[in-house]
């Protein structure tokens, strides 16, 4: 039973990055909601604010330490007495974050997690625990990705749960079956990104996110089930599987197509609609695994690859592999087995050595892709990294550039791939309702369709007197009749 004072506590959990950590705040919610706090959205309102930082490229690193200074220069304005810095950053950095910025109270690495909350009483109680020291977490589970299961139990592993430990969360539900899960809802968002691993093996020279997410370690199916029921019981209807490289799944499970084994367990969860994977490798990807995402009923066509760049020469310099034609090759394959999927990816512009030879290859393969959403990211050094100590860097200056050419390239190329799409018969997951309050920008009602990811690949716009009684988490069959940028929009059937 918790103790007393903390019963009286409360807590905010403010998210930056990507949906792996969204993950992660949301076990770290249920595990503090199981010891008695007090859950909070406000964090002005929370006795702490724990923000859960992102330690991915530059812009990230620097998004996060505002976000910690905003959060720390109101302490005593209102009811926040602490901010505490988790997280990429605050695993990635450690002592080094905590000694660059003493405004954050403590700098706690995931090795904490389990026991947050004791972490967040010592803190209030003005005895905080000492700065995380950080280590390269690829050390700490055997090279051979078959010993790692066993070698897993004493590692910290955000968002795998704990299938030992009893229910955690707000409501007390418990899964029908299974292993309790830790896990509570931060918000009512009719879709949830659902873990399947962690970690990952590949050695991208640009990359540090191995070094302190560790090695890959895939979480056991049944697990994965479980907190799939979980979140249907919560009225969630689209499940997103995230993972660091979601194409290794199974690899230290000895079965690398249980991927493809998982997707129909999960589409036949009570109350899930739709599943979609997310984080795939070109490399790694296997006809299995494209036939299963194209044909199971309930997997939306929608393939997340991470290119990185088209050019031959440059993708090995990168540690990579591929070329502009083997991928293309790929989206054919994949629009073969489903000719309405929906591709995205990234792309790095401005990798040391990179010359016009490789940009022109890059566009030449953009061009011809036809994805439905591209990012563009410039080249920076990332401590620790195998690039970092490459010559042949090119000027900041040159690397703005870059991103601003393939910026616009890619704007274009979005929106042409969005006008394809007229007339095409879509699904669309009802996710925000009419408010009139806020102008025309916000009279409609807000979906994606199938081949539209969350938050960041556009949504489909309907207008709500062609919809009436609609409601959020409702599928509404429609067609496209237009476009506003990336954004469709459609008319019921």
């Amino acid at each position: 039973m918790p103790s007393s004072p903390t019963a009286q506590r409360s807590v905010a959990l403010v998210t930056l990055g990507c949906t792996r950590n969204e993950v992660d705040s949301e076990e770290l919610a249920g595990r503090l909601a199981a010891e008695g706090w007090r859950l909070v959205d406000d964090a002005d309102q929370a006795d702490v604010a724990v923000v859960n930082t992102c330690g991915f490229v530059e812009q990230a690193k620097k998004d996060s330490i505002d976000v910690l200074l905003e959060a720390s220069a109101r302490k005593g304005e209102g009811r926040t007495q602490a901010v505490v810095a988790v997280g990429c950053l605050a695993e990635r950095y450690g002592s080094q974050l905590a000694d660059e910025l003493p405004e954050a109270d403590a700098v706690l690495g995931f090795d904490s997690y389990a026991d947050m909350s004791s972490h967040l009483r010592a803190v209030l109680d003005g005895h905080a625990p000492a700065s995380h020291t950080p280590s390269d977490r690829r050390r700490l589970l055997p090279l051979s990705p078959v010993e790692r299961q066993s070698g897993a139990a004493g590692v910290a592993l955000p968002g795998h749960g704990d299938p030992t430990s009893p229910e955690q969360g707000l409501d007390g539900k418990a899964p029908a079956s299974g292993p309790r899960v830790i896990r509570a809802r931060l918000d009512g968002r009719p879709w949830a990104p659902l873990k399947i691993a962690s970690g990952c093996d590949r050695r991208c020279a640009f990359c540090a996110i191995p070094m302190f997410r560790g090695a890959f370690v895939s979480r056991r199916p049944h697990e994965i089930v479980a907190e799939a029921r979980w979140l249907g019981e919560r009225g969630v209807k689209e499940l997103f599987l995230v993972s660091e490289n979601s194409t290794s799944y199974g690899k230290d499970l000895g079965d690398l197509a249980l991927l493809e084994k998982l997707l129909p367990e999960l589409t036949a969860v009570p109350g899930i609609e739709r599943v979609r994977v997310s984080y795939l490798q070109p490399a790694e990807i296997r006809p299995g695994l494209l036939e299963a995402m194209a044909t199971v009923p309930g997997v939306v066509p929608y393939f997340d690859i991470s290119f990185q760049h088209a050019s031959g020469p440059l993708l090995r310099s990168m540690r990579r592999f591929g070329d502009r034609e083997s991928f293309l090759a790929l989206l054919e394959d994949v629009r073969r087995r489903a000719p309405q999927a929906g591709i995205r990816s990234n792309v790095i512009v401005g990798f040391p050595g990179e010359t016009e030879a490789d940009l022109d290859e890059l566009e030449a393969f953009l061009v011809a892709a036809r994805l439905d959403v591209i990012g563009v990211f410039g080249y920076s050094d990332e401590d620790g990294t195998e690039a970092e100590g490459y010559g042949d860097k090119l000027p900041e200056d040159v690397v703005a550039e870059r991103v601003s050419r393939f910026t616009s390239l890619v704007e274009e190329l979005n929106v042409q791939r969005a006008e394809e799409r007229i007339g095409e018969g879509v699904e669309v997951l009802v996710e925000e309702l009419p408010d009139t309050a806020e102008g025309d920008d916000a009279a409609y009602v807000v979906g994606r369709a199938a081949h539209q990811g969350p938050d960041v690949d556009g949504v489909t716009l309907i207008d709500p007197a062609l919809a009436p009684g609609v409601a959020v988490g409702d599928l509404v069959r429609a067609t496209v009749v237009g476009t506003n940028g990336i954004d469709l929009v459609a008319e019921p059937c």
